[in-house]
């Protein structure tokens, strides 16, 4: 065999890893660009969409009122799910009740609102960073404006006797009117008591747990019915850090309210299972602390999610169901 010349063999074998190197790097594309493309980018908002933790619900005259974390509450509105609009906080004249929780601090989380009985209902948090001397509140409103609502008082607290962590509530009302309050971060998990449909406070001593990761990151439970399951969504590893945060959202499911729930490969939830259902990709960091609701359309998906300059924005998927009935946002 005809020998190469050195400088020839030297440049051939530069080629050869150059094409390996770019071939390497297509794969690596290549991959990146299929993995990312199993998430589709959040839909067309406009407005004032900055938002952290959202939950939205669908008034009687047929636009949308979102609430999310802020001082005393900020809220916003919205005729057609697309336009957002500030309207305001709950407290503007604050919430004195919960300062004992927050250290003094306005800054009030994660507040879940549902419409029920011709009232909105709004369960919400008070806490401080790694602490889990937490309480969760109860307000209502005939209108839902700002300033209309009515402290309702304690509807559940933890402390450091605690193994669990009263943030991040939602209600859910099953397919036999019973009324439930998921909640629950960090620590031992998901957390579930019954409430008192007339009251919207507890009904017994029980605590349920739903969900956990062996004190691992698992938080901002949503719990809802669709066909014949309870599907309770969470959010995994690490919100809060701009566009270093890790959230993701993931969903298991049961037949009872109750539970026990079980991701797509038949994992309880209470050992750490969940099926992913979004995750960080492109230009979209951290989506996560989901609410889910059912509109006119569709079972709508409502997050928060991180821009590159480590801003929170509103994220809204639609939700579909693949044959097996697992959900998939599109």
């Amino acid at each position: 065999m005809a020998k190469l010349h050195p400088r020839r063999a030297a440049r051939r074998g530069l080629l050869a890893g150059v094409v390996t190197g770019a071939l390497l790097a297509l794969t690596a594309v290549a991959a990146t660009h299929a993995e990312a493309a199993d998430y589709p980018n959040p839909g067309v908002v406009t407005g004032d969409t900055g938002v952290h933790d959202p939950s939205i619900v669908k008034t009687p005259a047929g636009g949308y009122l979102v609430a999310h974390t802020g001082d005393n509450i900020q809220l916003k509105t919205s005729p057609d799910r697309t336009a957002f609009r500030n309207a305001g906080a709950v407290f503007p004249n604050g919430a004195s009740w919960t300062t004992a929780y927050t250290g003094g601090s306005r800054n009030l989380w994660a507040p879940d609102i549902s419409y029920h009985n011709g009232r909105y209902y709004l369960y919400y948090s008070a806490s401080t960073f790694g602490s889990n001397r937490s309480a969760i509140f109860l307000a209502t409103s005939t209108t839902g404006a700002s300033g209309s609502w009515t402290n309702q008082g304690l509807v559940i607290e933890s402390s450091a006797a605690n193994d669990y962590n009263a943030i991040d509530p939602n209600l859910t009302v099953d397919a036999q009117g019973r009324w439930w309050l998921t909640f629950g971060s960090f620590w031992s998990g998901i957390k579930q008591v019954a409430l008192n449909a007339s009251t919207g406070k507890r009904s017994d001593s029980t605590i349920r747990s739903l969900a956990g990761r062996g004190g691992g990151a698992i938080e901002a439970p949503t719990l809802v019915r669709h066909g014949s399951y309870y599907y309770l969504w969470v959010s995994f590893d690490l919100c809060c850090r701009g566009a270093s945060s890790t959230y993701r959202i993931m969903v298991g499911r049961s037949t009872s309210v109750t539970g026990p729930f079980v991701d797509r490969n038949g994992t309880a939830m209470t050992a750490g299972g969940g099926t992913q259902v979004l995750a960080s990709h492109g230009g979209i960091h951290g989506p996560g602390h989901q609410a889910v609701f059912t509109d006119t359309d569709s079972d709508v998906l409502v997050y928060h999610y991180y821009a590159a300059s480590g801003a929170s924005y509103l994220g809204i998927n639609l939700i579909g169901y693949d044959s097996a009935g697992w959900p998939f946002v599109h």
